[in-house]
This record gives C-alpha cells, structure tokens and sequence, in this order.
C-alpha cells in the first residue's frame, strides 16, 4: 500500500496539474499556429467558386475552416478577414457546411493566464521553505526573513551553555534589564543598543544568544547578514526597515544578526560606481535604524561575527556596537564543563574522565567538543560495546586531528621504510629537546588525504605565550623527519613538504614580528590583523612594512634558522643512530608506537649526554 503524502506536500497535484494543464494550452496554440494557412479573402472567394471549400466556421472577426488544394488534393486549415453580409447565402448555394462561433470576450482571454499564472505562483509558495514570518513569496522581497521565535520556543538556557563563564557573566544584564527594567530606567542609565559577540568558530555564539532569550522569556528574531543582500538595489535596506519594525511590534523582544560580517563589511572607495550600491544601502539603513530605535522599547540587538577586523568603523562606535563581547576558545577547565554537558547524553564507561580528555582537547571549540563526543561514541556502536570507553575518545580525537584511517592503501616496502625514520625522526628529537609538548604516538598508517604516517605531541596544559627557545625547539622537530632521511638514506622525499611550509612559516613570524633575530633587531616588519578563524597565533593576512632591501635580509634570516634547526635536529640523530634504527624497525613492525615504548627506545641510545651546537637547545637531563 503506498504511503500517505505529508500535509506540506499536498501542494505537488496541484502544482503538477497545473504545469501540464498550461502546457497542453500552449502546445494546442502553438499546433494551430503552424498548421492553419493565413487566406486572402479574394483567395477565399475563388476556393469557394471552384468548390474547394470543404468546411467554414464563421466568427465575428475572421473565417476559419477547411479547403481543398487543388493541386495536391491535401485538406488545409485556412484562415481570412471579416465575412461580408451575403456570404452565407453564397455558402448555402454552394452546399458548404458552415458554422458560426461566437468570440471569447477580450477579459476572459487575459483573466485565464493571469489566473493559471497566479495558481502556479500559489503551489510555489507551498513549495518554496520560508519564515513563518515572511512566507516564500516572489513578491516579498523587501519583507524580513528573520525567523521569530515565540517565548515557548526558545528551550536553552544558561544551563546549556558551558565553559564561558565570563561571558554569561557579561550577558546576565541584560537578562537583568529585560526582567526589571525599572531597576535601570530609575537611576537614568540605558541599555546598550548593540551587543556584539565576537570569537571563533564553535565557540557559542549564536547558543548564548539563544540563551538569553530563553533566560528572558522574549521573542526572539534570527537572521544572518547574508539574507539581507540580494540583486536588487534597496531590497537589503527594506528588509532591515521591516526587521526593525518586526521587532517593534514584537517588544521587548531580541534581535540577533549571526554572521554580520556578511553585512556589515568595510565600505570602501571604488573607482566603479554601482558595484557595492546594494550592500552599503542596506549597512547605511542599519545604520540608521541603530541611531533610530529606543533600547528602553526593549528590543535587544545581539549579532556575531569570527571576523571583526573587517567589520566598518561606524558600525563599531559608541552608541552603536556599544559592547564587544570575546566568546574565545575555552581553557581546560571549560572544557571539562562542556564535555560534562554533552556526556549526558550518552553511555560513559566509569574509567572515563572528563579531565583527561579535557588535557588532549587543548584549542578545541565547544563544537569541536561535542563532535569528538559524538563520534567516540559511533566508535563504539560500532564494535557494538556498551559503552564508550577511553580508547574510543583517543581514536575520536586522532580521526577529527589527523583523518580516517586508510589501512588498506598499498604503500610499497622502500616508502615505508622512508616514513617510518621520518616519522622517528620527528620523535626522537621532540624525545632529546626541552620541549612543553611531550610525543605521545607516533604512527606510519595513512591518515586523510595525503599524510602517509603522523607524530602527536599533546600539550600538558593551555598556552598563551611562546618563549624564543621554544619556538627553536618546535623548528627543530618540523626538520627532524627531513633530517631522519638525509641521515638514513642520504635522501630527501616530497613527504616534508608540509613540515618545511610550517617551519618556513614559523620562522617568519620569529624574524619579521617577533623580534627574534639577532641581525634585524626587535622591529616589526610585517603585520596584519589576527584571524579569529585560525587555531593559533601564526596565522592571519600579512602586510610588508619594509623595503626590498630588508625583504631580502628577512630571507636570509629565514633561511639561517632553519638550517640551524636542521642541523640540530640532525647532530641529535647522528649521535642516537642506534635509537633511530631500532624506533624505524619497530615502527615497521607494529606500525604505532605508544609514548612508553619511545621512552624505551630512547633509553637503547648511548648514555653519554647530547650537547648541540646552541646552548638554549640542551637536551632533557
């Protein structure tokens, strides 16, 4: 028995009928369009006087029928003027079947395609998603598409948001303010008309603003910044006059714009007038709807953005913006929070510890926190465990960091050995250097789309700031694997390309913004606004303040550091040769090696200490 279609498909018959029936009307027109002959009547006069004329029908402003043609006796349809006063007694005396037919009125011919036009345009309406409070109309575009939540939609609250403590802290006057207004309008303060929430991606943005309005029992209306820009010149500006107005009538209620940088962008001077007309009519109406509206109304404007250094300046002053709130990545102990919010969710094995999935987690977002939840526990429906043990949050975490797993690619013998001392090379000189992120696993399965083995460091807690030492010693494990093979095989293999693009990129930021280069001296030349989006502080656009001349001095000085990490690296594996052989062969045999069994092959190297040829670069004691 075939199923019952949905109450929201029920449009589909009748816009099906209604296409097929259109179709049908305009293939009978187009049929008879080219196939009916367009007569002279003196044409017609002579068919009709040598009996060629086999059937007329008669209306009040042509003549229609059937004729004969006399040379190929094929019957044609025909088509002519207006009929004199005795053609139908001359019809008569030649015994041709004629009729009459009377005119459709000229409004009937125009009322039936506008009224199958208006009925397609109705079964779209139904098809086409839209807000509840702007249906998927053609003809509203300069109506709002925020989506309106009522009081008893909105669910979350503070309790579903977790590690941001600050933040909330921030927030909660807000929540203040629209509980008792009275409590601020008495002692003359205001609310600020804006608040804008900025952080990277997963961070909880768009959840605390939901938080807010769950917290406060108001509407509330949610866009994002690409729903206001469309083609038409001052559709944007209209949509954010009928948002302001929806909110109006909606008072007190909360407003949030996700995504603003799609809005809001730095207006800029083009010499091509007209190309960004659009989006600077709608950020100059939003604009102005800012200065307009009455935040003691008590309509609430949150909005967020990953981007904020492109935001325009106007959008960001006093009276605006008036509050810039950082939702940034959490520390350890916010992590352990969210994890605890997204554990309960699922069926934990009671050897699992928050805190120490916490310590793996480090740089991760509340987002990334709850799809390493979720997919430990897929991992472990899928060997059909009972619950989710530590191991299936290990795997999790190296699938979302490193990729899946591809243990059926078929890597020749002579590759593996490379990736294998390679990978120990890395190891070995992250094991034999002071450094803060201790080697937990060193891997030569392939994983992703192109990596053929990985070394992971862990961190043992948050980081916020990088000694010069450190960094050298972070440059001196991106060249151990290059190292490992020079020392090895005498060779160097495309597998260290993304070791040398993160080393090169590193030791530019120590030379050109750091300060770290003897040569140069402590002088920035090169800059650029941080971007929100990466994981850590070596990202972002670079701008080069500096001449050709000291470009080419930055070269060299790039160049100079990691030669002098490739050496290090490589007096670390000259001197462990014995460690670097017996790890690689190991590694080929059980293809993952934990932290304990690299400690045990460190320990097989000679005894006598390492003293490489930088002082700041001891070995551990």
């Amino acid at each position: 028995m075939p199923e019952k279609s949905d109450n929201k498909n029920q449009g589909s018959p009748w816009l099906m009928f209604s296409l097929v029936w259109l179709s049908l009307i305009l293939f009978s027109w187009l049929i008879t369009s080219l196939t009916t002959a367009h007569i002279q009547y003196s044409k017609f006069i002579n068919l009709l006087n040598q009996n060629q004329i086999k059937e007329v029908e008669i209306s009040d402003k042509e003549l229609s029928g059937t004729y004969i043609d006399p040379k190929s006796k094929k019957e044609i349809q025909f088509q002519t003027g207006r009929v004199p006063a005795d053609l139908a007694a001359q019809l008569q005396a030649k015994d041709v079947v004629f009729s009459r037919s009377v005119d459709t009125p000229e409004l009937i011919k125009w009322l039936v395609p506008l009224f199958l036009f208006l009925l397609i345009l109705k079964a779209f309406e139904h098809q086409l998603p839209g807000a509840d409070s702007a249906p998927a109309n053609p003809f509203n575009f300069g109506k709002s598409r925020a989506r309106l939540y009522k009081e008893k939609d909105v669910r979350i609250t503070f309790k579903d948001v977790a590690g941001i403590d600050e933040v909330k802290a921030e927030l909660e006057e807000i929540i203040d303010f629209l509980k008792n207004p009275e409590k601020f309008r008495k002692l003359g303060g205001r609310l600020p008309k804006g608040i804008l929430l900025v952080g990277p991606p997963g961070t909880g943005k768009t959840l605390l603003a939901k938080a807010v309005a769950g917290e406060t029992k108001r509407p509330f209306l949610f866009i994002t910044g690409s729903e206001f820009v469309e083609l038409y010149v001052g559709v944007g500006a209209a949509r954010v006059r009928d948002l302001f107005q929806q909110a109006l009538e909606n008072a007190p209620c909360i407003i949030f714009i996700d995504e603003l940088d799609a809005l809001g962008r730095a207006r800029g001077n083009s010499a091509f007038a007209g190309g960004h007309d659009e989006k600077e009519q709608t950020l100059n109406q939003l604009l102005a709807e800012l200065d307009g509206f009455d935040p003691r109304q008590g309509v609430i404007l949150l909005a967020a953005t990953n981007r904020p250094e492109i935001l325009d300046p106007a959008l960001l002053r006093a009276g605006r913006f008036d509050r810039q709130i950082l939702v940034d990545r959490p520390d350890k102990i916010g992590r352990v929070q969210i994890l605890q919010v997204h554990m309960k969710t699922v069926t934990l094995d009671a050897s699992v510890k928050p805190e120490e999935i916490a310590a793996m987690t480090t740089g991760f977002t509340g987002a990334e926190l709850a799809n390493l939840v979720n997919e430990a526990a897929l991992l472990a429906a899928r060997r059909s465990a009972e619950s989710i043990m530590p191991a299936d949050f290990q795997n999790a975490f190296e699938r979302i960091v490193a990729g899946l797993e591809k243990k059926n690619r078929v890597i020749k013998i002579e590759e593996r050995k490379i990736v294998a001392f390679h990978e120990m090379g890395h190891a070995l000189v992250g094991l034999f250097l002071n450094e803060h992120d201790p080697v937990e696993k060193v891997s030569i399965i392939p994983r992703g789309i192109s990596a053929l083995g990985y070394t992971m460091q862990r961190p043992q807690e948050d980081r916020y700031l990088l000694t010069e030492n450190e960094l050298k010693t972070k440059l001196a494990i991106l060249m151990g694997g290059t190292a490992a093979e020079q020392v090895q095989f005498n060779l160097k293999s495309t597998g260290s390309a993304d070791d040398l693009e993160k080393a090169t990129e590193l030791a530019r930021h120590m030379v050109s913004q750091f300060g770290m280069s003897q040569n140069l001296g402590m002088a920035v030349y090169e800059s650029g606004p941080r971007n929100l989006n990466a994981n850590n502080e070596f990202n972002g656009s670079i701008n080069k303040n500096c001449s050709e001349r000291t470009a080419r001095e930055i070269d060299c000085e790039i160049r100079s550091l990691i030669n002098e990490a490739f050496n290090t690296a490589t007096e670390i594996l000259v001197s462990h040769k014995f460690a670097l052989d017996a790890g690689a062969q190991m590694l080929i045999e059980k293809e993952t090696l934990s932290r304990d069994e690299l400690i045990t092959i460190k320990n097989m190297s000679p005894t006598e200490s390492f003293e490489p040829g930088v002082k700041r670069l001891a070995p551990i004691s």
